[in-house]
């Protein structure tokens, strides 16, 4: 069973299991445990009953403690495996982790969006935000792909099937300042057989003022209403 106490001190382990770094977490648990208190009353059971007991008394779960929850839900996101796996991995049944990965997502969106670091999902939004005026607005473009079950329907398989990875994903396209390499945008998910650039210009994503765009050959002839856009280009094959 993975726990916070013994992940905590194998820290290359934490960061590849979680995405964050110890530090990070730490700073992240705080926001984590007020949103839950937030969503959840200490009056109710997990089922929502009224509490017959004091809070705290009884039987303990396994994710009775907020850092083992908070565990819990980032391994679920950085992995995304499947429920009987979580189950295995945080010693719960498959319908339980199914029950805590339900419970837990909106705490951790709520958490984030305390901090002020959920990317924005409104395209016409992101170029309203106000930045700093001695910050570089040096942006990047990219679109990620995460794999998932393979659906049961062929029309589906075929539309969620990415030749490029080889395998049944889902995919989004994501906007990172290059300075702070924080996600400043994220697209609404496409199956995985769509290509990038079509997601870009389906999303018509508004630009802040004076901003030098950076994308890859995915993106060659996107040209949004931007000061620049960068694009590598590929070495010529020698022979």
């Amino acid at each position: 069973m993975i726990t916070y106490t013994e992940l905590q001190s194998n820290r290359r382990k934490f960061l590849a299991l979680t995405g964050l770094t110890l530090p990070e977490f730490q700073l992240l648990l705080p926001a984590f445990t007020r949103s839950y208190e937030e969503l959840f009353s200490t009056e109710q059971t997990l089922a929502g009953c009224p509490r017959q007991r004091f809070p705290g008394g009884g039987r303990h779960g396994v994710l009775h403690l907020p850092e083992q929850k908070l565990l819990f839900i980032l391994v679920y996101l950085k992995t995304y495996p499947l429920q009987v796996l979580m189950g295995e991995l945080f010693d719960l049944s498959q319908q339980g982790a199914n029950f805590w990965i339900h419970r837990l997502l909106p705490v951790l969106q709520s958490a984030l969006d305390d901090l002020g670091v959920l990317p924005e999902r409104n395209p016409g939004h992101f170029g309203l935000r106000l930045l700093p005026p001695e910050e570089k607005l040096r942006l990047i473009i990219d679109a990620t792909e995460r794999r998932r079950q393979r659906p049961k329907n062929p029309e589906k398989q075929a539309a969620h099937y990415s030749g490029k990875q080889k395998t049944h994903t889902d995919k989004n396209v994501v906007i990172v300042n290059a300075q702070s390499k924080r996600i400043g945008f994220l697209s609404q998910t496409y199956v995985g057989k769509t290509h990038e650039k079509k997601i870009a210009d389906k999303e018509d994503v508004s630009y802040p003022p004076g901003t030098v765009l950076y994308k890859d050959t995915g993106f060659r002839g996107y040209e949004p209403a931007v000061k620049q856009t960068c694009q590598a280009k590929k070495k010529a094959a020698t022979r």
